[in-house]
């Protein structure tokens, strides 16, 4: 019989299954975390519950925080199991199942003023982000600051009343400026380029519309650390949480599954503190640049590699799809001809070995990642894995055949239906546009990089790249996409 998460339910899961070694009443909160999904707590939630286990870090539990229907929604899931997660490492062995605890509290979206007076508070040191690529506000083709988004403008325009992440951590900050309080640090666990430099861009540039002087106050004090972090983690779905009564005897509401690497590459930017994370694997660094740019472009970019042609192709879990040989060679050509020889050394670090370490995670079977999952937010990922790579190899003089191709199948699949006329359902806050414009490119395929500006920049006018584009795009609407593949791979 399967026992309900909870704290009172502990000692009644099955022996199998880890659980904290910490009570929750000897638990103070040092973090605030905005954007409590499944990432998260497979990562950055993670560490922490190795730290609490070893009874260390017991005043840096965190409390959860969110502005988004599905901060509300996770938040419902978790209250009524006292914020205990269950997180499935598949595809180790052994098999790793435990709980973890390291939450404390998840204020409601409702309650602003509860959470700036939070913010405020002298024991926050910390205010961590997982809130995707796109949450950034930033345009992907200039990589600043977009003061003209809706939400930014209207954050700005009344900034006693934010609505956005950014808009809550600016007024708690002043309350704690106001106050004679030092600012906490401002941590990103998203994958973007510089994620600390990006957080700053976007966080004193919101500022600035209402009070530049507050602008360079922030720009001044205020820490932001740059960060990589690495660990697959799919959707949780009913099957995930059959699987977790079935296999281990867990009611969760939302568990989470993921694989049993993980990475973190941290520089270390602290004023007020953080937990010993170097203690439970985490790297410390003086510049985190050089491991972000080989993740993002090797990794992150070749699950965008494998996302499009495999969605076209019908091809629902990600292991599947490594399965398939025309995709997991596919994903070796891209990577070890265009992509790897143009990624910056990495210190200690064999970036083919890196290449093929990520292709073995990929083909995990027991994680059950979903291709749908990779294609999601194209126009935030794209601009971010994939097209930096093809301007950098522009800028060398060096083919971008592959990634020209990468880029025509996302184009493909924005046109919304697969190779078998099955419609594909929008999973982009774009999706009407890019559709649009990839209908329209079925027939004139240099429209799509062209009119796509915020996404493709000066890519989408290298006659280099079109050419490439647009012979792939008309084989790809011909031919489909197992003939595009086939080719491709048949050329030396």
């Amino acid at each position: 019989m399967s026992v309900a998460l909870s704290l009172s339910a502990l000692d009644r899961l099955p022996a199998s299954v880890s659980r904290p070694a910490y009570a929750r009443a000897d638990l103070r909160p040092g973090i605030v975390h905005f954007g409590v999904g499944n990432f998260h707590r497979a990562h950055q939630a993670v560490y922490l519950d190795l730290l609490l286990n070893k009874g260390h870090a017991l005043d840096w539990a965190y409390i959860g925080a969110g502005v988004r229907p599905s901060d509300t929604t996770m938040r419902q899931a978790l209250a009524s199991q006292d914020y205990l997660s269950t997180v499935v490492e598949l595809g180790g062995d052994p098999e790793s199942v435990r709980v973890i605890g390291p939450m404390i509290d998840f204020i409601p979206v409702e309650e602003r003023e509860r959470l700036i007076d939070t913010l405020a508070a002298p024991y926050v040191r910390i205010v961590s982000l997982t809130i995707t690529e796109g949450g950034y506000y930033i345009n992907s083709a200039t990589g600043r600051f977009d003061t003209a988004h809706p939400e930014i403008a209207a954050d700005a325009a009344h900034p006693d009343d934010p609505r956005t992440v950014f808009g809550l951590i600016i007024k708690g900050l002043r309350r704690r400026r106001d106050a004679g309080l030092p600012p906490f640090t401002v941590m990103s666990c998203d994958n973007i380029p510089g994620n600390g430099v990006v957080t700053r861009q976007t966080l004193a540039g919101l500022a600035a519309l209402s009070d530049p002087a507050f602008a360079r106050w922030i720009e001044e004090n205020v820490a932001f650390p740059n960060g990589m972090v690495d660990r697959i983690t799919p959707a949780t779905t009913d099957r995930e949480r059959q699987k977790l009564s079935d296999r281990f005897g867990i009611t969760d509401n939302w568990p989470v599954f993921c694989e049993p690497f993980k990475q973190w590459v941290l520089e270390d930017h602290f004023p007020l503190g953080r937990p010993p994370f170097e203690e439970v694997g985490v790297t410390f660094v003086t510049d985190v640049a050089p491991y972000e740019h080989m993740k993002i472009r090797i990794l992150n970019g070749g699950h965008a590699a494998i996302a499009y042609p495999s969605a076209l192709m019908g091809i629902h879990f990600v292991h599947d799809a490594m399965a398939n040989q025309l995709v997991a060679d596919f994903l070796k050509k891209v990577e070890l001809t265009e992509i790897v020889p143009i990624v910056p050394p990495v210190p200690d670090t064999d970036l083919v070995a890196y290449y093929e370490l990520i292709a073995s995670r990929f083909a995990n079977p027991e994680v059950g990642d979903t291709v749908a999952r990779l294609c999601l937010d194209g126009s935030n990922r794209q601009p971010k894995f994939i097209i930096p790579s093809i301007r950098d190899r522009l800028a060398k003089g060096l083919d971008v055949e592959g990634l020209a191709l990468v880029s025509a199948l996302w184009c493909r699949y924005c046109a919304g239906t697969d190779d078998a006329g099955k419609a594909i359902p929008p999973n982009d806050d774009s999706a009407a546009r890019l559709k649009e414009l990839a209908l329209a490119a079925r027939s004139e395929p240099e429209v799509f990089p062209r009119q796509l500006v915020d996404i493709y920049g000066d890519v989408g006018h290298s006659s280099v790249f079109l050419a490439h584009f647009a012979r792939h795009l008309r084989a790809l609407w011909e031919k489909g996409t197992v003939a595009v593949l086939t080719g491709y791979l048949a050329r030396p």
